[in-house]
């Protein structure tokens, strides 16, 4: 099973949202709003600022926003941020470290499968991603029921 890890889910939720807003986010408004631990979000954050698809500023007005348009960060660029490269098999391309690599019948295959794998993801960006996100209407307020009081 091909899976992210929940940094990349974490990435991929917080460059989203800050492609959705047009000012920047805190680690903190980002972690509060998607129910993710501060600690570990600061450190995707701090990582994705690092390989350049964020910047951030400090102070009260500060936070993180997009390093480039949207249009122009894959999502392949974001998951590598954060995981490495996509594998879909643990095997390595080189001869010594893998038991089976002479006798393997699928290593090739799978390999195939990866390369389409990692061109779908280089090919949906980040704007894309968040264009099909669905927005939720805020709460209408509670009703509110008035007493009144009668006069005795």
């Amino acid at each position: 099973m091909l899976r992210l890890s929940k940094k990349a889910d974490y990435a991929l939720i917080a460059v989203t949202h800050l492609t959705l807003k047009s000012s920047s986010s805190s680690a903190r408004e980002i972690a509060e709003q998607f129910d993710i631990p501060i600690e570990l979000l600061a450190k995707v954050l701090q990582r994705l600022t690092r390989r350049g698809l964020l910047t951030s500023q400090q102070g009260t007005r500060g936070g993180y926003q997009l390093a480039r348009a949207a249009s122009g960060i894959s999502i392949a660029d974001v998951i590598q941020a954060i995981d490495g490269p996509v594998a879909v098999t643990a095997c390595s391309a080189h001869a010594d470290r893998c038991g089976q690599f002479a006798k393997c019948n699928v290593r090739d295959p799978l390999w195939k499968i990866r390369e389409i794998i990692v061109s779908a993801l280089k090919a949906t960006t980040v704007s894309e991603l968040a264009r099909d996100v669905v927005v939720p209407k805020a709460a209408p307020a509670p009703a509110r029921m008035f007493v009144q009081a009668s006069g005795s």
